[in-house]
């Protein structure tokens, strides 16, 4: 087989951007567009009972996808014809995105009594969001420092069944979040324990604590929770709404009216953002995630560095799992976590092993899954188990197809051997 030159692989990259592009095109204009019912998208962006009203917006569904669906067209050729910089790229394909959820929602709203608050549903992403972010968090510390992180589905199951089983049992909520906390972080330590000073795969060691968390939790649950309610009551914390910025039309109630855990989200996005790559901690912590042997040599302790990365992923996580519970249903219940663990490593790869880029990334699996909770209210001609799939598929189709070539921290699941 002939070798493939560089300039033939961008061209073909080139093609298969501009033919995604053009695809989204055409579905906006053939199937949203000529499909969508006669009469406008009402998009309501104020919340009931807030300072300030905002007028609904009024949009013509069918004319509203034939533009967004020409626009996507004209973009997908411009790909097909020049090669923009990255930066042009990454905004293309966000624009693409935007034209096609717009396009859907003005199919789905179109003529509906029923009108879309859009207020709502970015508040709902953001909380949906909440257990994936910390989770990708989780991710971003250990893999930093070198060491695979599979068992965040499991710390996420345990943070939220500490979180509220205490919380039921002493009635503090508080307490409730730090148990959540440092159950996650005992199965950090189980996981730094194996990984680090046994050398037991990864991958397969991180597979088998999802399991067995999976496994203890739902036996614990039939056996005590379910026969001893008194420990499953509910709790959840109230929302805090920001004096001032909370009042700001529809950015208040989206960024500054929740729980406690969206302000512990964006504390911990800084915190690891800034200590990941502002910090000598930081450039310790990648220098043993990429070259363990060389940083060992100017005296930087590479097993103490990852166990303490690895608890304090745990930690992270753990408080994810906590707002499962506490901060959403208050309730636990089996295996309620639902894969988010494994959509939050997701993430942390289409982030780019970054902090940032992990949080936007959960943040699109995030509205994945508050659009199929929305669509799923009205009546759209899309099966249910189509809907309940949406959150999975974004995530396959991010990961597969729009992440392109990354690079995982070099050390990354390799055992570091002193001599």
């Amino acid at each position: 087989m002939d070798p493939v030159l560089p300039a033939q692989a961008g061209i073909s990259k080139r093609a298969i951007a501009a033919g995604a592009f053009v695809l989204f095109g055409l579905v906006d204009i053939f199937l949203f567009g000529l499909f969508a019912k006669a009469g406008d998208a009402t998009f309501v962006l104020s919340v009931a009972n807030g300072s300030v009203h905002i007028p609904n917006i009024n949009i013509p569904a069918a004319p509203a996808c034939y533009v967004l669906g020409a626009a996507s067209l004209l973009i997908g050729i411009w790909r097909a014809i020049s090669e923009p910089s990255r930066r042009a790229r990454q905004l293309s394909i966000g624009a693409i995105v935007l034209f096609f959820v717009i396009a859907l929602l003005c199919w789905a709203y179109a003529g509906s009594a029923i009108p879309l608050n859009a207020v709502n549903l970015l508040q709902s992403t953001l909380n949906l969001s909440i257990p994936l972010v910390l989770g990708a968090l989780a991710g971003c510390m250990c893999e930093r420092s070198g060491v695979i992180n599979i068992a965040i589905e499991g710390q996420l199951l345990v943070g939220a069944f500490a979180g509220a089983v205490v919380a039921s049992a002493v009635g503090a909520l508080w307490l409730g979040l730090i148990t959540g906390a440092l159950a996650g972080g005992l199965i950090g330590l189980v996981l730094a324990v194996f990984a680090i000073r046994f050398f037991v795969d990864q991958i397969i060691l991180g597979v088998v604590l999802n399991v067995l968390v999976s496994g203890l939790t739902g036996y614990l649950n039939d056996r005590i929770l379910v026969t001893h309610p008194d420990l499953n009551t509910g709790l959840t914390f109230s929302a805090i709404k920001i004096p001032v910025l909370g009042d700001i039309p529809i950015l208040g109630p989206i960024f500054f009216d929740s729980s406690i855990f969206l302000y512990i989200m964006y504390a911990l996005i800084l915190v690891v953002q800034i200590g990941l790559f502002r910090t000598r901690w930081g450039l310790r912590v990648r220098a043993v995630g990429e070259h363990p042997v060389a940083a060992a040599t100017v005296g930087i302790r590479v097993l103490a560095t990852r166990y303490r990365n690895v608890v304090l992923g745990g930690l992270i996580a753990g408080i994810g799992g906590a707002s499962l519970t506490l901060g959403s249903v208050g309730t636990f219940s089996k295996d309620m976590s639902s894969g988010l663990g494994y959509i939050a490593l997701a993430a942390m790869i289409f982030g780019r092993w970054t902090p940032l880029g992990a949080t936007a990334a959960a943040l699109l699996f995030g509205f994945a899954n508050s659009l199929q909770s929305t669509l799923s209210t009205i009546n759209v001609p899309i099966p249910s188990y189509i809907l309940l799939m949406t959150p999975y598929i974004a995530t396959i189709i991010a990961v597969a197809g729009l992440v392109g070539r990354v690079r995982a921290p070099g050390a990354d699941g390799k055992p570091y051997i002193t001599s």
